[in-house]
């Protein structure tokens, strides 16, 4: 596999009751996400991040809430086509999707946002962690195990994720994890090892809208 990488962005019509159950239980949002990849049977689906953006609401209608998707394989969103008020309708480009061969260098600085799970494991369990400056001190030790430095960060806090989540014994087990939005500005150290959690993600609850680290060039 080489080091493309494809990004699709998906708008949902927030009048589906589908769409607004999947967004408050996001493993089932990784479910559907998932058949546009190839199954187990076919190699499997390879490293699939996603996250859900919320944008406010506009004097002409609702908005859709906006689906990045990050993936190793070229994802077919051809199903979605029969998914009854799924994607949210007269949207040029829905889905829209895009490969892209990320390259990085020392020093260099990229703006980035990240939803994430920050937590530290006590006596065996994964513990959230509530404090901001207990969330910025995680963000910083993931950036210095990722080669990476961050310069600055605002944190926003979108409150606890609940749902549930089936094991491979069909048992269900409820959800309840702490989400965090990141945004800020870093400074690449190492671009290998940078390179490497952009693809794999970074923290915990991959399969459940966190993990994806989003960069954009400075405009200055």
């Amino acid at each position: 596999m080489d080091n493309g990488l494809y990004l699709s962005r998906l708008i949902l019509d927030p009048r589906s009751r589908r769409v607004r159950r999947e967004v408050s239980e996001p493993y089932e949002m990784h479910r559907t996400l998932l058949k546009a990849f190839p199954t187990a049977a076919e190699g499997g689906p390879g490293r699939v991040l996603f996250r859900v953006d919320t944008p406010p609401t506009y004097r002409a209608g609702p908005a859709g809430f906006i689906v990045l998707v990050q993936s190793e394989h070229q994802p077919d969103w051809s199903f979605l086509d029969t998914t009854e008020r799924y994607l949210l309708p007269d949207v040029a480009d829905n889905p829209a999707v895009k490969l892209f061969a990320p390259t990085f260098t020392p020093r260099q600085q990229l703006l980035f946002r990240l939803r994430a799970n920050p937590t530290v494991k006590r006596n065996g369990k994964r513990c959230g962690l509530y404090r901001e400056e207990a969330q910025l001190a995680w963000l910083k030790r993931k950036a210095g195990e990722n080669g990476f430095t961050v310069l600055t960060a605002t944190i926003q806090r979108e409150g606890i994720v609940g749902g549930r989540i089936y094991r491979d014994d069909e048992e269900m087990h409820p959800l309840r994890l702490l989400a965090v939005r990141f945004d800020g500005l870093l400074r690449v150290d190492d671009p290998g090892r940078f390179l490497s959690a952009l693809r794999r993600g970074i923290g915990s609850g991959k399969g459940l809208g966190f993990g994806l680290l989003s960069l954009v060039r400075p405009s200055w």
